[in-house]
């Protein structure tokens, strides 16, 4: 086999990369150099000057290259937000799509459907799409040479067994960073492995098949009855407004459709919400007392409590207790992922990575960082912002607008904003909080800080200005169209409880 080798490498060598591309030494086909047990010394030779390609420095004849990493609400506000002719797009995220969050709960139930949620990239930012100098890479940056302007990115190939991932450098004119965080699980034993998270459309997709399946197992004959309880038993680890809206999207789909459906084990299913401190805490406290309320009288065990681990059927808590348990949900906030705690980048508190007034990363040329990877360094004077939705959002719309700015001043370019004034700086005001909390019901608290005055609703009327103001929120006119439709669907025919 080495001298077919050898041929598959001379042709490869002989055609050039294209001219959007420069290229990286790396040696190719590596599956099938395994065929031989012993290259040939033409072979070796070949090998050394095999190249793979990579996006080179932008030349001065084409536009500045932003680079995103990252395809959440930063991110994908920034894109959307950015003037293409102005700017090459490149975004470099391990998903091709955007999850709009604040509905996520209610696929898991199916309430509404998972494509309902999931914007594309490339519906976001056409040009992604269509210019020749913007690309979508689905791929996880590994590091970033600020010195260089390069990052080093290597391929996703999840689903994929015979295709191992492969890297590639990409270089840049203005580098962001918005790769968002993780899930935080406190290092406490047994999350990761047993734990369900609720941040992507794969986490409600294993939610939704692994309720179901518990389901259907506890109808089965000869299942014993401590058994039965364990598998119906669902347990939602924090009280913050994910936690609380999964409890209540799950309640309703109990009362309304398990109890029609399922009627041999309905008055077996339960659900527990564990809390350490008070659920929806940054909520005014008496939209917090009426969100208990509903919550327990919708079948809703509020439990306060610490886990301290978490077992395949059951979790310990502080005090001693087990909590047996068929489905386990985690939802107790975000922290700093392992990409950006690797970044030799001055640190907000947190973890995060520091930032100045514009969102730059104030030790390093052309590069910023906005979302939830992103804080405010300790010498701003301002607090780091919370890892919600309309932060990020604001913080990709702000930052669109000032690279806009900058590039048509014709400082687009790497290096190329020494002593510009870049304007105003960002400034974030909250604009409130909605919650739902099933049956009908929600929470909307317009304050603009926890310790200022405003309006807080609660009830039915809040529940239609929830649902009214997140329709209007979706993305694209497509996805409301899917909301929309879901939402009457649901309602006329109950929700869908296939097991797909």
């Amino acid at each position: 086999m080495s001298w077919f080798r050898t041929v598959v490498i001379k042709s490869f060598t002989k055609h050039s990369c294209p001219s959007k591309f420069t290229s990286f030494p790396r040696t190719p086909f590596v599956s099938l150099m395994n065929f031989s047990s012993e290259p040939t010394h033409e072979a070796k030779k070949s090998s050394e000057i095999v190249q793979y390609s990579g996006l080179g420095p932008t030349r001065p004849n084409e536009k500045p290259r932003v680079v995103v990493l990252g395809s959440g609400w930063a991110g994908c506000r920034l894109m959307k937000g950015l003037d293409t002719d102005v700017y090459d797009v490149v975004c470099v995220s391990p998903r091709n799509h955007m999850v709009f969050t604040p509905l996520l709960a209610s696929t898991c139930v199916g309430t509404l459907e998972f494509r309902s949620v999931a914007e594309p990239i490339g519906r976001i930012q056409p040009s992604i799409s269509t210019a020749p100098g913007s690309y979508f890479f689905l791929a996880n940056c590994k590091g970033i040479d600020t010195e260089e302007h390069v990052v080093h990115c290597e391929t996703m190939t999840d689903g994929a067994d015979n295709l191992p991932p492969w890297s590639f450098k990409i270089s840049y004119d203005k580098l962001v960073i918005a790769s968002g965080a993780e899930a935080s699980t406190f290092g406490i034993n047994g999350v990761k492995e047993h734990a369900i998270f609720l941040r992507e459309v794969s986490h409600a997709q294993e939610i939704r098949r692994k309720l179901l399946l518990n389901l259907m197992l506890s109808d089965v004959p000869g299942i014993s009855e401590e058994e039965k309880k364990r598998l119906l038993h669902c347990v939602v680890i924090g009280g913050g407004p994910t936690g609380v809206e999964f409890s209540g999207e799950l309640s309703d789909f109990i009362i309304k459709d398990v109890h029609e459906r399922y009627s041999h084990v309905k008055d077996y299913i339960n659900v527990t919400l564990i809390e350490a401190n008070e659920i929806l805490s940054s909520f005014d406290v008496r939209l917090r007392q009426y969100a208990m309320r509903q919550l327990t009288k919708s079948g809703v065990r509020l439990v306060r409590g610490v886990v301290k681990d978490v077992q395949s059927h059951k979790i310990i808590l502080d005090d001693g207790s087990e909590v047996p348990y068929g489905l386990l949900v985690w939802s107790t906030g975000v922290g700093p992922s392992p990409f950006i705690r690797s970044l030799e980048f001055p640190k907000s508190p947190g973890g995060r990575v520091g930032i100045d007034e514009w969102l730059r990363v104030p030790s390093v040329e052309d590069v910023f960082a906005i979302g939830d990877c992103g804080g405010f360094l300790e010498s701003t004077g301002k607090q780091v912002l919370p890892a919600l939705a309309q932060v990020a959002e604001r913080q990709g719309k702000y930052l669109s607008g000032l690279l806009n700015r900058i590039g048509k001043d014709g400082r687009g370019r790497a290096n190329s904003l020494g002593g510009i004034d870049l304007g105003d700086p960002f400034v974030y005001k909250h604009l409130g909080s909605m919650a739902t909390v099933g049956r009908y019901k929600a929470l909307v608290d317009l304050r603009q800080s926890q310790d200022t005055k405003g309006l807080a609703l609660a009830g039915f009327a809040s529940w239609f200005i929830w649902r009214s103001a997140y329709l209007t929120r979706v993305i694209s006119w497509r996805n409301r169209f899917y909301v929309a439709v879901n939402w009457a669907t649901t309602f006329v025919f109950g929700r869908d409880i296939s097991r797909i």
